[in-house]
């Protein structure tokens, strides 16, 4: 199996967390994601959300360009619009009757952790069967975000194994970050594992930075709280990360159809602000999505400097304990494949 091969099985056959319900709380609220040459849409139409190729059903015009924005669902080359959950077409006598039946969107499945939706083309086991353990430590954090505060996403020059390898260990954060995350002297911490996610949780070792992280709780209304920093995995392609979880940064390193290279984004979701504070809390938002923006660039660019066959290549298969992480996503890649 080729790996464009295997990424094209693992985004049919797997859940995915696409978006919080906060990110899109308006109709015509909609995000795009590109995935594999191909591009998935979350649109709020009328408060119900669903996911759709992007493509218009009459000639395959892309509804959407942007990442991100508010706008109607409505083709811009012949006037074809979806809204109330049916599709509107101009001038519907020029069509065969039989034609129409078949013009619909290309939906995705979806499914509900909470307040986190999850899609998938057809996957192999239900939503609770793959989060696991995981799945109660997700919805208590979707039920403390109440927005999203930045949007970034551009190509990692670099296969998406190795993007998302990069994420899951803490062994390079000193040698990469080190005017960034390093900061927080985060300790070995521990690590959950079940059958296809992961949770590594660690206290910050910079007493005074954790000082400060807790003299600011009072202007957030959280009913779950990890005060350290938390990273979760979700199998194949989505970390979810959290400094005392007053924000979360949801990371997607999604395949491309092009030879290395990965559609990275990552949206700074807020936690919920106590009623007073919300204005106040804006440039703690602010300053943690130009930290999160740094440390990607510090990621990408080291990344961009890993072999090209460095995922596929047993001679780099060194491991060390802080990589354990890294030794049960490629074990998860060896069962998804049926090994």
């Amino acid at each position: 199996m080729t790996s464009l091969q295997q990424a094209q099985q693992l985004r049919d056959g797997f859940w995915h967390l696409l978006c919080h319900r906060s990110e899109l709380p308006s109709s015509g609220d909609y995000l795009k994601m590109e995935w594999l040459g191909e591009e998935v849409v979350v649109y709020n139409d009328q408060g119900n959300l669903l996911a759709f190729d992007n493509l218009c059903p009459h000639r395959g015009t892309r509804f959407f360009t942007e990442t991100h924005g508010n706008a109607p669902l409505a083709c811009p080359y012949h006037g074809w619009s979806y809204r109330a959950g049916a599709m509107h077409i101009p001038c519907r006598e020029r069509y065969a009757q039989a034609d129409l039946d078949n013009a619909k969107l290309h939906t995705l499945q979806l499914d509900w952790c909470a307040d986190f939706l999850f899609a998938a083309p057809a996957p192999r086991m239900t939503l609770d069967e793959q989060l696991g353990d995981t799945y109660a430590l997700l919805a208590d954090i979707s039920f403390n975000i109440a927005g999203r505060s930045d949007v970034n996403a551009y190509a990692y020059e670099c296969d998406w194994r190795i993007a998302l390898e990069n994420a899951l260990e803490p062994l390079h954060v000193p040698f990469v970050h080190p005017e960034s995350l390093a900061e927080l002297q985060l300790g070995d911490g521990s690590n959950h594992f079940t059958p296809w996610t992961s949770v590594w949780q660690a206290e910050l070792g910079n007493a005074s930075m954790a000082k400060k992280l807790r003299s600011i709780k009072r202007l957030f209304q959280l009913d779950q709280q990890y005060e350290g920093y938390q990273s979760l995995y979700l199998f194949p392609f989505t970390m979810l990360s959290s400094t005392y979880s007053y924000s979360y940064s949801l990371q997607h390193f999604f395949p491309s159809a092009q030879p290395w290279r990965t559609h990275f984004s990552s949206r700074l979701l807020n936690g919920a602000a106590s009623p007073s504070s919300a204005g106040a809390l804006q440039g703690f938002f602010d300053s943690s999505a130009r930290m999160n923006r740094q440390v990607f660039d510090e990621d990408h660019a080291i990344c961009k400097r890993i072999a090209k066959d460095a995922a596929d290549n047993p001679r780099f298969g060194i491991l060390s304990s802080d990589e354990e992480k890294i030794a049960h996503f490629r074990a998860c890649l060896l069962a998804a494949a049926g090994n």
